[in-house]
């Protein structure tokens, strides 16, 4: 399970009595984008031609997915300080200090100097006017720098949002504690840990546009710099459902996923949110980053109690942690750790049917699904949950789900077979009534995919499909 208050029941709760207390912003300020068309591949002057450019789902639906990552898409934007980088892997690097300024960290009181520049992307007009948007980003940052991820947009009625922050992240620790900001709000929207939020989805306002800002930070004079090849967001607009109309079976196919329990690890590390028990967000994070060949080097595990089995689990939980949500279950730094080990991609999305989980297992690719479910909802899970993550590795012939699910006895206890009916419906599901009959809210099929930057063929046609490639 993830933190004792997951973000879902934080944001039912709130949404009815949104207060109004000021956006914070951030110190660096970038220009407007001189590139007005999401298409990268647009010459100047030309028609926008949105929702033809690469991220793009390829029709309207009920998500919209819109990445920036190659060469061109990162000239496309508007830099004040940073540059473009080509290569195997194009990314985006503080090139020039904009600016400098003092950062308080919050949950150390410490203040520093930092030297910043910022890249915003062009305005993108999702296909789906939206009641939600997650970003998702990927990048390295060495010690000595940091990063942070902020979104703007225009409403429906063509009034503007303020400068939000959906994130302030590193890699490691040390320089930061990388963090969510709370209490942003200008009383139509708000940012609940990781996710914008239109306050009232009822009144049918929603974010029609938005642009992306990013701020680079290194230490003064260091000659440092991030590297950010991956930056996006997803936008939704999930209806409420209580259920969701049942799917076909598809596909009989298992991958072989490597099996953690997050139980195992019940008190250990609990200053990183009381220790195992809620670390199934970095419990199934752990399992895929090794499922692609990629895991943590005996340097990189030192810090760990060599007596603690696992130590990987460990390190992915103190390296996921947002130190305002006080939770490892943060869907972007989760993505974002992911993002650290050489060569691998990671989004946080949306999947509208097992359907489209099908095509994923077909081609290889796992996936971490978020839901929540009273204890009788889902036979043979033996518990119930107000969030938890799990790991999908594959259908059986009935086309019930295989699914890797960290709150087990045992890392032999982890593989689980849950009923098709019961799975999809808990996943997608947007509304559901807890244990004393009060509505909560469900995530509408949530889910994290991390891929190497270099997929098989099958692989980059239905991740395209999906609108991440």
């Amino acid at each position: 399970m993830t933190s004792s208050t997951p973000r879902r029941t934080v944001l039912a709760a709130a949404l009815a009595a949104a207060g109004t207390a000021a956006a914070t912003a951030a110190p660096a300020v970038a220009a407007v984008p001189e590139c007005a068309t999401d298409c990268p591949s647009a010459a100047p002057g030309s028609a926008p031609v949105d929702g033809a450019g690469r991220g793009h789902a390829p029709a309207p639906g009920l998500v919209d997915n819109r990445f920036w990552s190659s060469y061109t898409d990162w000239r496309c934007g508007s830099a004040a300080g940073t540059k473009a980088v080509a290569g195997h892997r194009p990314g985006l690097v503080l090139a020039a200090p904009a600016g400098r300024t003092d950062y308080t960290d919050p949950h150390t009181g410490r203040t520093s100097a930092w030297e910043y520049a910022s890249w915003t992307s062009p305005v993108h007009t999702p296909t789906v006017p939206a009641t939600e948007v997650i970003a998702s980003w990927n990048a390295h940052t060495p010690p000595g720098t940091w990063l942070q991820v902020e979104l703007s947009g225009t409403y429906s009625d063509a009034t503007a949002t303020p400068w939000y922050v959906l994130g302030r992240w590193a890699a490691g620790d040390d320089d930061i504690r990388r963090t969510s900001v709370d209490d942003q709000t200008d009383g139509r929207s708000t940012v609940w840990t990781d996710t914008f939020a239109i306050d009232d989805a009822t009144s049918g306002l929603r974010l029609a546009s938005y642009r992306l800002r990013l701020t680079l930070y290194r230490t003064p004079g260091s000659g440092l710099t991030p590297t950010v090849w991956r930056l996006g967001a997803m936008a939704s607009d999930v209806p409420d459902r209580f259920t969701v109309p049942a799917s076909t079976p598809g596909l009989a196919r298992e991958l072989t996923v490597p099996r953690y329990s997050q139980n195992t690890h019940v008190g250990q590390y609990p200053e990183y949110d009381n220790g195992g028990e809620a670390w199934c967000s970095p419990t199934s994070s752990q399992m895929i980053v090794e499922y692609w060949g990629r895991r943590p080097s005996p340097e990189e595990l030192a810090w760990v109690n060599p007596a603690f089995d696992d130590p990987q689990v460990c390190h992915a939980a103190r390296f996921t942690f947002d130190h305002q949500y006080e939770g490892c279950g943060n869907w972007p730094f989760n993505a974002a750790y992911a993002a650290t080990y050489p060569d691998m991609n990671a989004v946080v999305t949306r999947l509208n049917s097992l359907t489209e989980l099908e095509s994923l297992i077909r081609a290889g690719i796992p996936a971490i699904t978020s839901q929540s479910f009273r204890k009788e909802e889902l036979t043979g899970a033996g518990y119930g949950t107000s969030g938890h993550l799990m790991t999908v590795i594959g259908f059986t012939a009935d086309g019930d789900v295989i699914a890797n699910d960290p709150a087990s006895p045992s890392n032999g206890a982890v593989r689980r077979v849950y009923q098709r009916r019961e799975w999809e419906n808990i996943w997608l599901r947007t509304k559901r009534y807890d244990a004393n009959g009060k509505v909560r809210s469900g995530t509408g099929g949530v889910c994290y995919l991390y891929w190497p930057t270099e997929p098989a063929p099958t692989q980059h046609r239905v991740l395209r499909s999906l609108g991440l490639l």
